[in-house]
This record gives C-alpha cells, sequence and structure tokens, in this order.
C-alpha cells in the first residue's frame, strides 16, 4: 500500500527533532507532530533552564563566599527576577536551533496539534490522516504528582513551572530528593530562599553511589538546608497563606511547595490500544531495536522509561531512525551510558555501581582518589569529593562514579575509554599538570598499586634485585 510519508514523528522533543532533522536531509519525507512547541521539556522546563538557574545560584554562593579567598565583599543583592530573566534568555538563545522555521527548511513537514492513532497504521491529527512506512512515538514524560492528601487544593510547583516565577519563594519544600530535587532545592538555597528537602530514603540521590551522595548530602546540609530523610509527606493544607505539610511526626511550613518525585510517559492521549502497542505504567514497551509490538510503530526517549536522559534519547532516536528509514537491523546498546546530577559537587556516573559489579564479577577491584590529594582541587579549595572506578583484574573498565567539582565533565574521559573497550591503565597516561582530570589518572594506577601490594613474591624479588645491583 502506498503511503504519504516515510516516517511520522509524533513528539518534538529531543529524540523526535534528531529523528525528523536527519530523516529530511537524507530526502526522507517526514511529518513531525508536536501539540505544544518544538524543544521539549529539555529546552523549556528541563536541561537548559535548570542549568542557567544553578549557575546564577552558584555565582551567588561563591560571592558570598568569597572571603575564603581573601575576597571581602558585601552580602550580595540577589534579584530573583533578573535571575530568571537569565534562565529565558538562555532559552531563547537556544530556541532557534529548535525552531519550526528550521526544519520546516530542513524539508520536514511540521504539524502542531493533539492526535491519536485511529488504526494500526493511521494517525490523525487536525482532522488530518497520516499514513507512513513508519511511526516514531517520542512523546517524552511529564512530572508524576504523588497521592499526597490536599496537595492539589493547596497548589504546587513543578519542573513546568518553577523556571517562570514571578518573585523568589521565601521558603520552599521539595519533596522528592533525586536529580531535579537537589539541584533546585540547593540552587532555591542559593538564591535566597530557606529549602527542606523531603526525601523517603535513608539518604538523598538515592540511584547513586552511597558514598558518592553522601558528598552531597554532607554540602547541601552545610549550606544550611534542611533534610528529612526516611520520610513521606502524607498530607498538605493552606493555614493563613502558609502551606502546611504533615510528614511523619513533622510538621513543615512553607510559602511554596516543589514537587520532584519522578516522570511519568504521556501516552494518555494516544489511542495506542487501538494501534497496538503495548505499554504499561512505565512507559511504552519496546524491544532491543525499539519496535513496539506493532513493528511499524517505534518509540524512543522519556516515553518508554528506562534512562530518562535527553543525551539517551538521542542515543536512542539514532537506533531508530536507522531501523525506521531502512531496515530493523540495529539494537540499542546501553552498555555505556552516563549521567550526572548538577549540585555543587557535581555527582557523575557511568557503568555499574559498586555492589552491581560485585554480585556480576569474583575479581573486582575499586579505584579510588579523593580529590584532596589532587594539587588543582587544593588550589581552587575544592576538595570535596573523589573518583571511583571499578574495574576488573584486567584491567576492564566496569563503571566509574565522580563527585566533585566538574564531575559531569570529568566522566567522559572514562566514558570514552569504556565506550572503545580500552582497559582502566589508558587512563593513566600523561595529563596536563596541573588540572582536575588528574584524579582520573590517579584513580587508574590503583589497579597496578593494589596488584603489586598483594604479591609479596614480587616485592621480595625486587628487594633481592637492587640489593644485588648495589653490591657490584
Amino acid at each position: 500500500m502506498a503511503v504519504d510519508y516515510d516516517v511520522v514523528v509524533i513528539g518534538g522533543g529531543s529524540g523526535g527533532l534528531v529523528i525528523a532533522a536527519v530523516a529530511a536531509q537524507l530526502n526522507a519525507k517526514v511529518a513531525l507532530v508536536e501539540k505544544d512547541r518544538l524543544g521539549g521539556d529539555c529546552l523549556w522546563y528541563g536541561c537548559v533552564p535548570s542549568k542557567s538557574l544553578i549557575h546564577a545560584s552558584r555565582i551567588a554562593y561563591d560571592v558570598k563566599n568569597s572571603s575564603r579567598f581573601g575576597i571581602y565583599t558585601n552580602p550580595p543583592e540577589i534579584k530573583f527576577a533578573e535571575a530568571i530573566d537569565h534562565v529565558q534568555n538562555a532559552i531563547a538563545a537556544i530556541q532557534p536551533h529548535d525552531s519550526p522555521e528550521r526544519f520546516e527548511n530542513l524539508g520536514v513537514e511540521v504539524i502542531f496539534g493533539s492526535g491519536k492513532f485511529i488504526n494500526k497504521s493511521t494517525f490523525e491529527v487536525n482532522s488530518r490522516q497520516l499514513q507512513a512506512r513508519a511511526f516514531v512515538i517520542a512523546t517524552g514524560s511529564r512530572p508524576a504528582i504523588p497521592p499526597i492528601k490536599g496537595i492539589k487544593e493547596a497548589g504546587y510547583l513543578t519542573n513546568e513551572q518553577v523556571f517562570t516565577l514571578p518573585k523568589k519563594p521565601e521558603s520552599l519544600a521539595v519533596i522528592g530528593s533525586g536529580p531535579i530535587g537537589c539541584e533546585l532545592g540547593q540552587a532555591f538555597h542559593r538564591l535566597g530562599s530557606q529549602v527542606t528537602i523531603i526525601s523517603s530514603s535513608s539518604h538523598i540521590l538515592p540511584k547513586e553511589e552511597p558514598d558518592a551522595a553522601i558528598v552531597v548530602e554532607k554540602q547541601l546540609e552545610s549550606e544550611g538546608i534542611r533534610l528529612l530523610k526516611n520520610i513521606r509527606a502524607e498530607r498538605v493544607e493552606v493555614i493563613d497563606g502558609k502551606k502546611y505539610i504533615d510528614a511523619g511526626t513533622q510538621k513543615i511550613i512553607v510559602e511554596e511547595i516543589l514537587v520532584a518525585t519522578g516522570r511519568t510517559p504521556n501516552i494518555d492521549t494516544l489511542n495506542l490500544e487501538v494501534a497496538g502497542v503495548e505499554f504499561g505504567k512505565k512507559g511504552i514497551k519496546v524491544n532491543q531495536k525499539l519496535q513496539t509490538s506493532n513493528k511499524r510503530i517505534y518509540a524512543c526517549g522519556d516515553v518508554i522509561g528506562g534512562y530518562q536522559f535527553t543525551h539517551v534519547a538521542s542515543h536512542e532516536a539514532v537506533v531508530v531512525l536507522k531501523n525506521a528509514l531502512f531496515f530493523p537491523f540495529n539494537k540499542v546498546d546501553y552498555r555505556v551510558i552516563p549521567w550526572a546530577t548538577f549540585t555543587e559537587p557535581e555527582l557523575a556516573r557511568v557503568g555499574l555501581t559498586e555492589k552491581q559489579a560485585q554480585a556480576r564479577y569474583n575479581d573486582v577491584h575499586i579505584l579510588k582518589q579523593d580529590f584532596a590529594n589532587v594539587d588543582r582541587a587544593q588550589a581552587e579549595a575544592a576538595t570535596h569529593g573523589f573518583a571511583k572506578i571499578i574495574c576488573r583484574s584486567n584491567g576492564e573498565i566496569l563503571g566509574a562514579h565522580i563527585v566533585g567539582k566538574s564531575a559531569g565533565e570529568l566522566i567522559h574521559e572514562v566514558v570514552l575509554a569504556m565506550s572503545h573497550k580500552l582497559k582502566v591503565s589508558a587512563l593513566s597516561g600523561i595529563h596536563v599538570y596541573p588540572t582536575l582530570s588528574e584524579v582520573n589518572s590517579k584513580a587508574a594506577l590503583q589497579l597496578s598499586k593494589q596488584k603489586y601490594a598483594q604479591k609479596q613474591w614480587q616485592q621480595n624479588l625486587f628487594k633481592k634485585f637492587f640489593d644485588f645491583r648495589r653490591s657490584l
């Protein structure tokens, strides 16, 4: 059956835009359907605005604490509205790259509207029925709101409202201690809000290595952020204009509440049952080729659950692009997936945790290097944290966890090594002195040191050798 398009992409976020742009440049006929604005969560409510606000908050913190370097200033005057202007300016500067005009100039037909499948091979939007050789669902996710009594009536913020606030909340309760909650909690505290983070876990960032998460946790506490752990918000009510949160035996009184308790996939209006697409609570079910149960329909990004990061959506989009446009031979590879939490200190990781590695292998080595023993870190008073590389005795790198200044940048050296299946010794090569990247080379050297320490015969041999050489 003849069709109008090679591919119809549903969703104009990170994954969808990659597929639409590249497919059009390959001369495929492409339709891109988006119900709101191109750019997705990352541009408007996620990566771009959050990192912009975090940068402003770091400047405020550095100015306030400059006396440790012998620089004395008056307490900084923080004009919150101007900090938000910086956020919006960053969005505006990046937005043209994701504009409808750019994609139309590439040859993509951009259609704005909310659509749905009407059968297994047709997607309807704005009363138009679109048929294609392949469809891609890349509709992303939205904040998941926990079932807390009274929270809807009291009102709350999510990442979708927080970057357009007209004024700074004097006090803020953050429900959730994952990356979004910790990043924004620290940022708002540094910009002048009194912040309480409510965590249901025994430590913040519960998906990260505990020893790395504790470094971030201690920093947040040292700044004056109140952390309530092993506790859940149970009820919210408004009294005299303030929001009262009952959490176990605690009562938290704040001006605003920020909910950061995870994400839920945007699939409700797509009519997936009619399309023969299986899905669950976490999102659309796909195979390794990112095909759904309807092999003509692919899915990628947040909508399939899994790793919910912009760079992973783009990574998956490349696999979908090859399979949807040509032949479905390519499988997605999640072996080397890095990510970072942009608190200060930053926390970045790739690969297995220490616990996961030890459960899988019996020859695991833990190579750990503190930033306190890196000269550049001492020079910048950035000594909190460490790099931990997890490898096997043959040097195979299984994972890495870095917590400290610029961890999100430093992790890429390990990512490159893992991607090309290099041994950990590759990381011990020459590094510019003095740089923070020495934390990786110093950690990598520890495998040789550990092995040498375990080989008494080798130590004895060298001792006898040098004794003999001196006697000549």
